[in-house]
């Protein structure tokens, strides 16, 4: 490995989805250079502006060569860039991309001698509970609780992290359910508000969820970099909520009535295996995915104090950051036009 950097210039994998916008702009805002890392003709809608802070390189996390110059000069790497799917029509892409994807990147960053390393695991990784209590970073991952291709690629790749720790200054953070603009394809969470807006929630399933705003998980990105003990992990997470209390707050902003019953899983998980099977055979996404389901029978709570009080991150109010989702869906072309404007007119 070569010495440590000291140089300024930080690069961000993921600058183009939606929490690694968020902590490109706000490296931008506080004068930091950044360098954003995306495919060949992937979108670039999210990216910050070229300028004299601002940089972007063609790359892939499969693609070693591109990692290595993506990685020249750089102090800082954020790892942001994951697949985020619940479903992908081909086994074990989302694994390969996650798990292969993270060590490629963490060679580089180690051969390039960078002097600190965000890592963005999920709390996907710290699998679940039985009582509904609220999950910490000391729990232990009991590895059979890790429902889903996503789950057990955000374990198997923040265990890949966590074994550079003694190679790299690394801290992993662990984001909840982000909420906020800029959720581009859009993320499960960001589906759930996408299908409300357009009325296909016409019932909630009990099961729980921990809710942040985008804009805390991006800042605490940077204030691990700045303050995180390296080898650990953080929550970064904000609100536990029901299903159904997502819903209310999607009322409150929207006007849009919250659907009043709540159905038992056991009935709509076959309803998620005739979706499954349709996917197989269309090759796309699932209307009902079945890894949410699945994931749908414990209550995924999670306690994000320990960001809070060894980071400093200051939790804001998610009622916003539900605002700020439903006023990007709308400006951006995600629903037809009559329903936009009506919304339009309500957000203002």
């Amino acid at each position: 490995m070569n010495s440590p950097s000291t140089s300024s210039l930080s690069l961000v994998t993921g600058a183009t989805g939606f929490v690694g916008s968020w902590v490109a702009d706000l490296l931008v805002s506080e004068g930091t250079p950044v360098r954003c890392l995306h495919r060949p003709g992937s979108n670039t809608a999210n990216l910050p502006p070229r300028g004299p802070f601002v940089s972007w390189i063609e790359g892939d996390l499969l693609d070693i060569s591109s990692l290595h110059r993506a990685m020249e000069g750089v102090g800082t790497l954020y790892h942001v860039a994951a697949d985020y799917r619940l479903w992908s029509p081909q086994k074990g892409e989302i694994l390969h991309a996650n798990v292969t994807g993270t060590r490629n990147i963490l060679d580089a960053a180690e051969r390039a001698g960078v002097a600190r390393v965000v890592y963005c695991s999920s709390v996907a990784a710290l699998g679940t509970r039985d009582d509904g209590r609220p999950i910490d970073e000391t729990m232990a991952v009991d590895r059979s609780s890790l429902v889903g291709e996503y789950k057990l690629s955000k374990y198997e790749a923040e265990q890949v992290a966590l074994s550079y720790a003694s190679r790299l200054s690394l801290v992993v953070v662990n984001p909840s359910a982000p909420i906020g603009a800029r959720d581009i394809k859009p993320t499960p969470t960001g589906r759930i508000v996408l299908d409300y807006l357009k009325g296909r929630m016409k019932a909630a399933i009990h099961t729980g969820l921990n809710v942040v705003p985008v804009r805390d998980v991006a800042r605490g990105h940077l204030l691990a970099a700045k303050r995180g003990t390296p080898g650990e992990k953080y929550i970064l997470g904000g609100q536990n909520m029901t299903l159904g209390e997502l819903f209310l707050h999607l009322e409150a902003v929207t006007g849009i009535p919250a659907p009043r019953v709540t159905l038992p899983r056991e009935l709509i998980l076959p309803l998620a295996w005739i979706s499954e099977g349709v996917s197989r055979i269309s090759g796309r996404e699932p209307l009902i995915p079945l890894e949410g389901v699945r994931m749908a029978k414990k209550l995924m709570y999670y306690d994000g104090s320990r960001a809070i009080r060894e980071l400093g991150l200051v939790p804001t109010p998610v009622e916003e950051a539900f605002r700020e989702a439903v006023r990007y869906f709308v400006s951006s072309g995600y629903l037809e036009p009559r329903l936009s404007a009506r919304l339009a007119e309500r957000l203002v």
